[in-house]
């Protein structure tokens, strides 16, 4: 895509007519409309900031889960804002709904959380500590009665990828890459790091997770908890957003996948101070033991070996937004791959 259709993009994917916002500040009884802007962060999803006569509003449009689990992750933001977590109570409409359905799409409309987004080293070590007891907390209340979700008995599995499979797949991409008329300086890095990757999953094929079963405790988990889903202001978190991923999963698979998306820098290496607080600050709250946490280290290092899911946005969708966490995705697995040792000890070492 070149910038110009970029550009062009953005206000055709963030146009909302007239009649649909109009029906909206009637669902949710916003009065007065000042502005409305629509914000391009967001990779599934739409949304705006909405400015009435009754405050300041993140309007959503629900795309990208099914409505009802929309729902339920929003009435369980409800009673976690009671409990003192900072989220985003989602405003009723006048039907004491959460969510509005209106010609044949749906919005959700949350209040405007004050504060920006910090990765990596924008954290100081205490910080970082401090995210950790949050996800915690959330771990804890999303536990606690009174969320309205199920117990979390099942145990859901994950699949290891065979290195035969990510081998086809990088292949398959090299094929569609060679086919090109006319490559660009994308691809033709892509089909570099491709070959190299085919060499990384050859040398350490036999060092993958064995088995689906992933140990350790497990419960209610946010699943992207990340730095654009987490607002900042004077050195505290003042929002946790987006909980269209709230599902079962083992805790040692957030507590890792938060760390490695927060705390990897842009040479490509992971800031193991940070992330040995972080998961410092997470064990003070919630009880996990070091052979978990390893194991989920490890199944996160072999998914990110066999994941072409950035590459397969580029050439199967034909949406390069997520360029840019290919090649820094490349660049944190070779270094990984060379330092797992470290990787490993930085979750399991007590401060």
């Amino acid at each position: 895509m070149t910038d110009e259709a970029a550009r062009e993009r953005v206000p055709v994917r963030g146009r909302i007519t007239d009649s649909e916002l109009e029906q909206v500040v009637k669902a949710f009884g916003l009065g007065r409309v000042l502005e409305v802007v629509f914000l391009p962060s967001g990779m599934m999803n739409r949304n705006w900031r909405l400015e009435t006569s009754e405050g300041v509003f993140a309007l959503k449009e629900i795309v990208d889960v099914p409505v009802p689990k929309a729902r339920r992750s929003l009435n369980v933001l409800q009673v976690l804002a009671v409990g003192g977590l900072p989220v985003c109570a989602p405003h009723l409409t006048a039907s004491a709904d959460t969510v509005a359905e209106i010609d044949g799409r749906s919005y959700c409309l949350l209040p405007w959380a004050a504060g920006s987004h910090r990765a990596g080293t924008d954290l100081d070590v205490g910080e970082a500590a401090d995210l950790g007891v949050l996800l915690g907390r959330i771990h804890r209340e999303l536990a606690a009665p009174g969320t309205g979700l199920e117990s979390a008995a099942e145990r859901p599995g994950a699949k290891v990828t065979s290195p035969e499979a990510a081998t086809a797949e990088a292949d398959r991409f090299l094929r569609v890459i060679a086919g090109l008329e006319g490559p660009e300086p994308f691809d033709i890095a892509a089909a570099e790091a491709l070959e190299r990757r085919k060499t990384l999953i050859a040398a350490h094929a036999a060092q993958r997770p064995v088995g689906e079963v992933q140990r350790g405790p497990l419960g209610w988990t946010h699943g992207d908890f990340q730095p654009l889903n987490v607002l900042w202001d004077a050195g505290k978190v003042t929002a946790v957003l987006d909980w269209d991923r709230l599902a079962v999963r083992p805790y040692a698979e957030e507590v890792v996948r938060t760390a490695q998306v927060q705390f990897t820098v842009d040479d490509g290496r992971s800031d193991l101070e940070r992330v040995s607080a972080f998961t410092a600050g997470y064990r003070s709250v919630v009880s996990i033991a070091d052979e978990d946490l390893v194991d989920g280290v490890e199944r996160l290092w072999w998914k990110r070996m066999t994941d072409f899911w950035q590459l397969q946005w580029h050439y199967d969708k034909g949406d390069h937004g997520p360029d840019r966490l290919w090649v820094s995705g490349e660049r944190l697995l070779h270094w990984w791959s060379a330092h797992r040792d470290q990787v490993r000890a930085a979750f399991t070492t007590h401060p």
